[in-house]
């Protein structure tokens, strides 16, 4: 440490105040006696260069000299007005602190700066979010009013589709009324009287054969009894609809008009596999009544336009009912297992007719 303060010729404020007075004296001298060996070494240094500059003619540079005759030299703090060392310290570390203070003072104003700007940043970035927002929440709103009108429109049509659809429900029931009113199916009460049979079995319903009968209007379902006799008079007995298949001969698993709880009564003792046909009072077509292991299943058939399939699970359509009766029970067993799964697994599996 004290070689690094003769080096430097400096020595800390605050490592000095940690001096006692002994130590300081002995460090004065320490830096005196630095101070002289370097004076004369510099002093012996110029005069030879001095020397040298006289033999050239050129100017030189001589040291002040004292009363004594030696170089003349200033002590800090021991020529007559000198502030005392310890005064000397004292504002030097007073002008320290003031450097710092300020320079503290000049970061605190930065840091109070950058802050500033930073909320600023802040402020400014919560604005434009709070923007975005706002012009969210007006789409938003837009797209839900232009949504509720949309739905408003599409219950007014439907609803406007409803009413058409019973106005027009109710003017042809109207117009039916109106035709039986005026006997445009007179005449119906003759159908039962006696002749010739389509059917088998003592609960097969008669139908007589007459051309006299006037036309007639099919609603989408029958409502009677006598419109479904007339229908397969007028509709499927030109089509040999219940016969075989270019045959004049009535089918073995035909049974004409009879209701489904005779059709079971008819399969009760039947093996499973056993089915017939008959009449439907429920749609323009007829009914599949089949005898499984422990129960009876009953299948519609639409013969309401120019073919015959099964309602709803069948997309084969066939010429006559023959066909579609015969097509399954030649195909029961391969291509068409898919369609029977969904109609029945085992249908026609025995095959046993009436």
């Amino acid at each position: 440490m004290m070689q690094q303060i003769l080096r430097d010729m400096y020595i800390d404020p605050d490592l000095l105040a940690e001096l006692n007075e002994e130590q300081k004296h002995i460090l004065f001298y320490k830096i005196r006696q630095e101070q002289v060996r370097r004076w004369d070494e510099r002093e012996n240094q110029e005069n030879q260069e001095n020397q040298d500059q006289e033999k050239k003619g050129e100017r030189s540079i001589q040291w002040l000299q004292g009363c004594d005759g030696d170089v003349w030299v200033w002590v800090m703090g021991d020529a007559p007005g000198d502030k005392p060392y310890e005064d000397i310290i004292k504002e030097l570390m007073g002008e320290k602190a003031r450097r710092q203070a300020q320079q503290e003072k000049r970061e605190e104003e930065e840091r109070q700066q950058g802050e500033e700007e930073i909320k600023r940043a802040e402020e400014k970035r919560a604005r434009e979010l709070y923007i975005s927002l706002e012009q969210e929440q007006r789409r938003s709103e837009k797209d839900d009013k232009e949504w509720e009108e949309q739905l408003r429109r599409s219950k007014m049509a439907d609803q406007e589709m409803q009413r058409k659809a019973r106005r027009a429900r109710d003017e042809y029931k109207r117009q039916s009324l109106r035709a039986i009113e005026k006997g445009r199916v007179a005449g119906l009460s003759g159908l039962f009287q006696q002749g010739p049979v389509v059917g088998i079995g003592p609960t097969v319903a008669p139908f007589r054969r007459y051309s006299d009968v006037p036309a007639w209007v099919r609603a989408p379902r029958p409502s009677s009894r006598e419109c479904v006799l007339l229908w397969f008079k007028e509709e499927q007995t030109p089509k040999q609809a219940g016969y075989e298949r270019n045959s004049t001969t009535i089918a073995p698993w035909f049974h004409g008009l009879i209701s489904r709880q005779e059709s079971e009564t008819l399969l009760m003792n039947a093996a499973e596999g056993s089915f017939l046909v008959r009449v439907s009072d429920r749609i323009w077509g007829y009914t599949l009544s089949y005898r499984t292991a422990d129960s009876f299943k009953h299948f519609l058939i639409d013969a309401s336009g120019d073919y015959y399939s099964f309602l709803g699970v069948d997309q084969n359509r066939h010429a006559t009912l023959a066909d579609l009766i015969d097509f399954h029970k030649q195909t029961s067993g391969s291509k068409s297992d898919q369609m029977l799964h969904d109609i029945h697994r085992d249908l026609f599996i025995s095959h046993q007719l009436f």
